[in-house]
């Protein structure tokens, strides 16, 4: 090898070595200390200008360039986090990564921490993990005002992380490729999933939605009792107590209060448009829960517990009104049954729906071995394809009565023995979106009927 200044700087800095330190092992550590200088100089240098002093005499030393860095995988892009060397916070981005792994790793294991395979399926394990997280950010906001700034970063956080999934959920299509000398070929590309690329982005749009609705709720003509700074015992102060569906009190709910004047004609006009605003999106969000459930295959344990005859499941005055050949209302139904409470409308709900899907069964049944069978079965047909019309029409009707109503059995079974992923994510964030957007409806909705009652005194 030539003898290069990196040599001489050897044997000076071995002289002042063995001065300063007078160790033979501290020398040598000096030595290659030196000696890794000289080697990384060589090779930034190399890199550049082409009459650099060191570019001839060494051919062999290959020709260093500053290689772009990749981009972070899509994971650490909705993490927030960076690779290892750049400007981020490493220990931030090193806890949350090890967070998020920790919560990945429990959702792969079905949420059974101890490895003994009793738990659920990956898509039941993040569809709960979805619905409990609504419930740590959501579960006690029972009043319009905006999110704490720790609640919002966590649901921002946190769901940003379980919704990086999709973005391996992926369907192959044909396509070409066209390479360096000019020809193609046919290739399989990736693109997500129809449902995720559509149903996904609307449903990060409304979240966005109702997150800023309740961000407006900064400055406020109305409190709730026991706020704190508010005198609540003041004569000029109206509280009023929410009220359910069938007029009972929600006791558990926080009381608005409003001035005895009542709010301003603006307030009043700036709340029924956000009122309004959250029904749609409540709308949209129920629109898309109900066409990923209907996605989604019927569990045969359910199957196995439908009656063989629909009308045994809704009782003969829900079929007489079902059959009736003439034009039929769902509303006129309805009224007649005189539902007073969710959990009766729940009931009628499930028999309705398993009475629907009995019907579509028969309906695609077909055991014709005459033509006078053939004309028979014709008739069953049309008339099945009626009653589960019909059906439909009950179960759509009484959901808008009753906006807050819970799962159906049909609903809980599917999402229970649901195993597609992207499905799973789906159906649960338009769920929790679903009851976000009922939730500030119904606050609304008790602060103008506060207003109502204060302009009546």
């Amino acid at each position: 090898m030539m003898d290069t200044p990196s040599s001489t700087c050897d044997e000076s800095s071995e002289v002042d070595a063995r001065d300063d330190y007078g160790d033979i092992d501290d020398v040598e550590r000096q030595r290659g200390h030196h000696r890794r200088e000289a080697s990384s100089d060589v090779s930034s240098e190399c890199s550049g200008e082409p009459g650099s002093p060191y570019g001839s005499p060494y051919p062999r030393w290959p020709v260093c360039s500053i290689a772009k860095a990749p981009p972070p995988p899509p994971l650490l892009q909705k993490l927030g986090t960076a690779r290892r060397g750049a400007d981020r916070d490493r220990k931030s981005g090193d806890g949350e990564l090890k967070l998020m792994k920790e919560r990945f790793s429990k959702l792969l294991l079905g949420e059974d921490m101890s490895g003994s395979g009793k738990g659920v399926s990956t898509a039941v394990a993040i569809s709960n993990a979805i619905t409990n997280l609504y419930a740590t950010v959501f579960g006690g906001c029972h009043r319009l005002e905006p999110l704490p700034a720790e609640k919002r970063s966590m649901w921002r956080r946190e769901m940003d992380c379980l919704l990086s999934v999709c973005d391996y959920i992926v369907e192959l299509f044909p396509s070409k490729e066209i390479l360096p000398d000019g020809t193609t070929r046919e290739v399989m590309a990736t693109r997500p999933r129809s449902d995720i690329y559509v149903n996904l982005p609307a449903l990060e749009k409304l979240d966005d939605m109702l997150l800023e609705i309740l961000g407006s709720f900064h400055k406020t003509e109305f409190w709730y009792v026991n706020d704190k700074g508010m005198n609540d015992s003041c004569a000029a102060v109206v509280p009023c107590r929410p009220v359910s569906h069938g007029g009972e009190e929600k006791w558990w709910l926080p009381v608005p209060c409003v001035t005895k004047t009542g709010l301003m004609e603006s307030t009043r006009r700036d709340l029924r448009q956000k009122h309004e605003c959250a029904n749609q999106i409540h709308k949209a969000a129920m629109a898309i829960n109900n066409a990923v459930l209907a996605e989604i295959q019927i569990p045969e344990l359910y199957k196995q517990t439908l009656p063989k005859c629909g009308r045994a499941s809704v009782g003969d005055m829900i079929y007489r009104h079902m059959s009736f050949p003439g034009k039929f209302s769902p509303d006129y139904l309805l009224d007649r049954l005189e539902i007073s409470s969710e959990h009766d409308a729940l009931e009628v709900a499930d028999r309705v729906e398993a009475a629907m899907h009995v019907w579509r069964r028969k309906e695609s049944q077909s055991h014709s071995r005459s033509p006078w069978n053939a004309v028979k079965d014709l008739m069953e047909s049309d008339k099945n394809v009626m009653l589960a019309s019909r059906a439909g029409d009950v179960l759509l009707c009484l959901k808008q009565r009753f906006p807050g109503l819970s799962q159906t059995t049909l609903d809980a079974s599917k999402i229970q023995y649901n195993m597609d992923v992207g499905q799973a994510i789906l159906e649960s964030y338009s769920r929790v979106l679903e009851s976000m957007a009922y939730n500030i409806v119904t606050c609304i909705d008790d602060v103008l009927f506060a207003d109502e009652s204060a302009r009546k005194i």
